[in-house]
């Protein structure tokens, strides 16, 4: 009984250290020298890959109430340098109840179309309504609240060249406006997970593109998809099932605003995660390694060791808990550490959310709200609660 409580207790920073620290390890050791090979290497110029002509290109612009923004996404992705008779510019409003559908109908001369939900479905049933009336052969998916510089997507279309490839994900830099310096710590997260990106680019592929900015094969986008769940993390999924590899390329870049408060990226983190366990369960077929190999392996390490977490934490309490009844005095010591610990994680949780937080104490707050904002996103999950009705992030 006591070893199987001392295993309790040791899981979550087992789990943790694993996969936040021995999983990209392992990545580098596996990608070392692969990063030569054609189509391995993160960029977008392979010399095994000669670029012919450009396919044509469908820009899939889901859209709730974007009014404030939508002009300016429009205006950044008609200065896109490919060429404009290979690109279609579509927005998708979802039932807008504001003028986002007139912003949109005014730049009908410049070639943007508008297509119309008679009711909010959310995101991804916007994509499932608009996929078929898609014209072209690649599917760029994003959302008016991030830039795409001009020159980003040409290296995200030309990795297609390589027929193994079935989706490309831009790279994501997290950066914040003149006026609002909140929610820093986020900044670094999206750094970490785009390096992670790029070493499992090396090795086998990435298991799931950025929402935000990512290309698609359109016979792997077109067929309709449970609208409750994440399309982004699933392409990578069904383009694996179909046996294509998925890449993250380095010079695709998209700037993402940081969410304006910790409490609202504490939401998004819910929101997400609840339908990322819920978009693995509809795939768990892909985490099993003797037909997957290391794309399974890398699926239970990127994904489910990271999010086994914060479920791991209330479990590892129980079991200092029970060793502590059973006349532990360490485990009675790291109990009292655990209390300290949680009151000072509210603590710098709260003091972040004012903005004023020291570095340090900001990522402390940034972190502990990640990991609250989990057992939040399990507790949905395992309830069988969803979220099918989108709310974007609404980001400066």
């Amino acid at each position: 009984m006591t070893t199987l409580l001392v295993v309790l207790v040791a899981l979550p920073p087992v789990l943790f250290v694993y996969a936040y620290f021995g999983y990209p390890l392992v990545l580098r050791m596996l990608g070392a020298g692969r990063a030569r090979e054609p189509g391995f290497s993160g960029k977008s110029e392979d010399p095994g890959l000669p670029v012919s002509d450009w396919p044509s290109v469908s820009i899939s612009l889901p859209a709730y109430n974007e009014e404030a923004r939508l002009s300016g996404t429009l205006d950044a992705l008609l200065a896109l340098d490919y060429p404009k008779d290979l690109l279609e510019i579509v927005v998708v409003s979802d039932a807008s109840s504001d003028a986002t559908d007139e912003i949109a109908a005014s730049y009908a001369d410049r070639g943007v179309k508008l297509l119309r939900l008679p009711e909010r479905g959310g995101k991804v049933a916007a994509e499932n309504f608009a996929a078929p009336r898609l014209e072209n052969a690649i599917v760029v998916n994003t959302d008016a609240t991030i830039r795409i510089p001009p020159e980003a997507l040409k290296p995200l279309i030309r990795v297609f060249e390589d027929p193994l490839v079935g989706v490309a994900s831009g790279r994501d830099v997290s950066v914040s406006s003149v006026e609002d310096e909140a929610n820093q710590a986020e900044s670094g997260y999206v750094g970490y997970e785009m390096s992670i990106r790029s070493l499992e680019t090396r090795v086998e592929g990435i298991v799931g593109a950025s929402g935000c900015f990512y290309a698609i094969r359109r016979e792997l986008h077109e067929p309709p998809f449970p609208p409750q769940l994440s399309r982004d993390f699933a392409s990578c999924l069904i383009a694996r099932e179909h046996g294509f590899r998925s890449v993250s390329v380095d010079e695709a870049i998209c700037f993402v605003p940081r969410t304006a408060s910790l409490e609202r990226e504490y939401g998004r983190k819910v929101r997400t995660m609840a339908r990322g366990l819920a978009t693995l369960n509809y795939k768990r077929s892909l985490l099993n390694p003797f037909r997957y190999g290391l794309f399974a392996w890398m699926l239970w390490s990127h994904k489910l060791a990271r999010w086994l977490v914060p479920l791991s934490v209330p479990i590892a309490v129980l079991g200092l808990v029970g060793l502590a009844v059973a006349g532990s005095r360490v485990a009675g010591g790291l109990l009292a550490v655990v209390v300290v610990g949680t009151a000072a994680g509210f603590a710098a949780m709260r003091w972040a959310e004012t903005g004023k937080a020291p570095g340090p104490v900001a990522s402390m707050g940034y972190a502990f709200a990640a990991n609250v904002a989990g057992l939040m996103a399990w507790g949905r999950f395992l309830s069988g609660g969803s979220q099918a009705v989108w709310e974007p992030t609404r980001r400066t």
